[in-house]
Parts: C-alpha cells; sequence; structure tokens
C-alpha cells in the first residue's frame, strides 16, 4: 500500500498539480462545530455535478437543515476528475472535507491509514447494519466501518436498440468474438460503434479490466494485487483483446480528447445517437440525458461479453458504487446527515429522481426503469466482484492502471508493455 505519511513536499507538489491553493485547504473541515452564533457548518464534498442529482442533492441537503435549524450543509460539488485530483491534494495535507464521496477500496484504504478518517463502526450501527452488505463492502476496512453507500452498480454496455436494429445486430453480444462482429456491423453500416472519453482515462480502463476478468478471471486479478505482479499471460492477453477492437477504430471522432459528460463527450455521442454503446455504470442513462437528449424506450443494456477460452465468466462484474466517509473528528451532525441520507425515504427518493440503485431494502420497489432493473439482476446473480481498478489500488498504482490502458488505446504502448508498467509502480508501492 505504501507509506501512509505524505510529506510537505509531497503536499505542495500535489496541491499545484490540482490548481487548488492553501487558503481553499485551509478552509476545508476547518471551523465545522459551533462558533458564536450555535450553528454548526457542515462542509460536504460530492460528484454530482449532473442533472437531476446535482438539484435533488442539494434540495437534500435544505431538507435536512429544515429538520435541524442549527445546522448548515455547505455543498462543493465538484467533476470527477477534478475531484480526484483536489482529493489528492487535501489528503496531502492532513486536511479532508467534514462529509466527502468516496468509492472505498485502496483509496479510502490510504487515507484512512494517515489517521484522516473517522471510524464509523460504533456510531452507525443502529442503522449501517441493515444496508445492502455488497453495497457496504468497499468501506469496510479491517473489519471496521469508515463509509457509507448510497449507490450500488456494476459497469456495463449501455446501447441504442434502433441503430442495432438499423446494422442488423439482432441481439445484445454474449461473447467478444460476438461483441467484436457487431461493432463491425454497426461500422459497415455507417454507424459509430463506441463513444470514449479518452481525455478522462478511467473509462477506457473499464474495457482492459473486464477483459482481464474475463480472461484471468477475478481472483486472478485480486491475487496479482495481492502480489503485485500483474504480468501473467491472462494480463497480457486482456490488453491484446482490447488491442484488437483499438485496430477496428470503433470510437468517435476525436475520442482522445473528449471528456466524459461535456455536451461533445462520451454520455453526450451515446444520449445524442451519434454512438451505438458505451462501456459506463448504472449512471449512464442519467448523464447521457443531461448532456444530451437521452434515447428513452431506445436505450438498452448487457453485461460485458466473454471471452471464448478465458477462465473468467460473465456472471462476475466489475463496477462499484458510491458513498460518504467523514474526516476524523468531524461533528456529531454529520453522522446524523449520514443517517438522514441513508434512510429510506432519501433513498427512495434517489431511487425515484436520479436512477440509482438501492441500498436500503425498503427502497428497492422504487425501480421502476427496466434497465436499472436489468443492472440490479445482474449484481443479484453475480457470482464475483471487482471493485474499480483505480479505487481498488492505492492511488499511484490505479492513475497508472488507467494511464498505461489510455496509451494502449492511443497506440503508445503495447499489451505486454501494459502489464509491465503496472507491476512496476505496484512493487514501488511496497
Amino acid at each position: 500500500m505504501g507509506d501512509p505519511a505524505l510529506s510537505r513536499r509531497g503536499f505542495l507538489a500535489a496541491s499545484a498539480a490540482a490548481g487548488l491553493s492553501m487558503t481553499a485547504l485551509s478552509a476545508c473541515g476547518g471551523d465545522s462545530d459551533g462558533g458564536s452564533s450555535g450553528t454548526t457548518t457542515i462542509e460536504w464534498w460530492n460528484i454530482s455535478t449532473t442533472q437531476p442529482a446535482k438539484d435533488v442533492w442539494a434540495a437534500l441537503a435544505k431538507q435536512f437543515e429544515a429538520q435541524n435549524s442549527n445546522v448548515k450543509i455547505k455543498i462543493v460539488q465538484l467533476e470527477n476528475d477534478a475531484y480526484k485530483s483536489k482529493m489528492t491534494a487535501l489528503t496531502a495535507s492532513g486536511k479532508l472535507p467534514d462529509i466527502f464521496h468516496t468509492w472505498g477500496g485502496g483509496v479510502l484504504r490510504q487515507q484512512v491509514d494517515a489517521g484522516l478518517v473517522e471510524d464509523l463502526t460504533d456510531r452507525t450501527k443502529e442503522w449501517g447494519d441493515n444496508l445492502l452488505s455488497v453495497a457496504r463492502e468497499p468501506y469496510l476496512l479491517d473489519k471496521k466501518v469508515y463509509g457509507v453507500p448510497f449507490d450500488i452498480g456494476m459497469i456495463g454496455f449501455w446501447y441504442n436498440k434502433a441503430l442495432f436494429k438499423q446494422a442488423g445486430v439482432s441481439a445484445p453480444p454474449t461473447t467478444w468474438s460476438g461483441f467484436l462482429d457487431a461493432v463491425r456491423k454497426l461500422k459497415a453500416a455507417g454507424i459509430t460503434p463506441l463513444a470514449l472519453a479518452g481525455k478522462e482515462k478511467w473509462p477506457g480502463m473499464y474495457y482492459w479490466a473486464y477483459l482481464a476478468m474475463r480472461t484471468a478471471g477475478a481472483d486472478a486479478l485480486q491475487k496479482a494485487g495481492d502480489d503485485k505482479d500483474f504480468t501473467g499471460d491472462g494480463f497480457v492477453q486482456a490488453g491484446q483483446h482490447l488491442q484488437d477492437l483499438v485496430d477496428l477504430k470503433p470510437f468517435q471522432k476525436g475520442f482522445l480528447g473528449a471528456a466524459y459528460s461535456s455536451p461533445t463527450g462520451q454520455a453526450a455521442a451515446v444520449g445524442n445517437g451519434k454512438a451505438a454503446m458505451e462501456l459506463m455504470g448504472q449512471w449512464a442513462p442519467t448523464v447521457e440525458a443531461d448532456a444530451g437528449k437521452g434515447l428513452g424506450a431506445n436505450l438498452g443494456f448487457f453485461p460485458f461479453p466473454a471471452v471464448e477460452g478465458g477462465k473468467g465468466v460473465i456472471t462476475e462484474v466489475f463496477g462499484g458504487g458510491g458513498g460518504h466517509a467523514l474526516r476524523k473528528g468531524a461533528p456529531q451532525a454529520a453522522v446524523d446527515f449520514l443517517k438522514f441520507f441513508a434512510s429510506a425515504a432519501t433513498d427512495t427518493a434517489l431511487v425515484k429522481k436520479t436512477g440509482v440503485l438501492p441500498v436500503v431494502p425498503a427502497a428497492d420497489s422504487a425501480i421502476t426503469d427496466p434497465n436499472i432493473k436489468a443492472v440490479q439482476a445482474q449484481l443479484k446473480a453475480a457470482t464475483g466482484f471487482q471493485l474499480y481498478l483505480d479505487q481498488a489500488y492505492a492511488p499511484a498504482l490505479g492513475q497508472e492502471v488507467n494511464d498505461s490502458v489510455a496509451a494502449l488505446i492511443a497506440g503508445s504502448k503495447s499489451p505486454q508493455q501494459v502489464t509491465e508498467s503496472i507491476t512496476k509502480v505496484a512493487k514501488e508501492e511496497q
């Protein structure tokens, strides 16, 4: 996992890279408990920058304030990459927000090891133990609770049914060779098969991660992380399968400079019918509708295909969810807000209005969208689960996975070089 202690030099470098001033850092998680007015101000950092989630979450904060007249919620909402960058700087500074978005895994582990995160085991037991167990898993470290989930899901392919029909693709593919055939048919019909946010790198990582799970198996991927060795044949083969896809030139024009949720990015390309598919999480429909027009009844979902001859199976899924953690020493009002956010009433509202998958069993009945039901069905039938690689591993290793896979997609690294680069960083993290 590496040395959790972060030097001031490292902090300053991270701060400069993130574009975050010392003033902004010093304001974070600071004067949150009390004050001359008797009001507790809680700073809440999240990544809900797209609609409808942005307004829904702001309304929930106002609702909590109305129920707790002595509490003020200060919301800081940042796009995914900007959030990760600034949280790196904040972690280096040793001063995190009162409430902050987390995916759990290795990134949360580093923050916990640095003594920056509140242990919520006892403070949430009364209500936290009732949440969906698979959703709680990424935030359990050494059998202690360091985060509370609000979402759970998986990565899969979201596709345009009308474009599939136009290209003569009669059904979603279940094998990798069938998937490549579908890509060829779409291209032959003059349709862009896939949209990809090449600029942001993490969407491309999804392909290599899933292919590694399908060729080597989910257990092998987890073992590689433990052993810090990704040079096995299965991982090289994963890169070769991805190379086969890249060679077909399946992505939209300018994909290497495209963002994910911008009006000209990955989600918009699918939402506006300019590309037939994207590999993305359960939030995809809402972002497609926010960045573009959305596909309505033409939108479908299918799991990542099996790879012929691979050790993995189609029921092993890759994904995760969103959760909230608290800085060490956060006020009781922050815990109260997590309890409010994890209530059946709030979760039901999130399911109905933002399309998240429920983590409170009582909210299951709120799911009406057939695609979200399809995702939930895949999750419930899953025989294995792998957290996002850039969150499952320590930050430097997760970033190297993203960077190396992006280099393969851009044509500057071979499949074998990808595994060698990831292994090199993994060993340096020891």
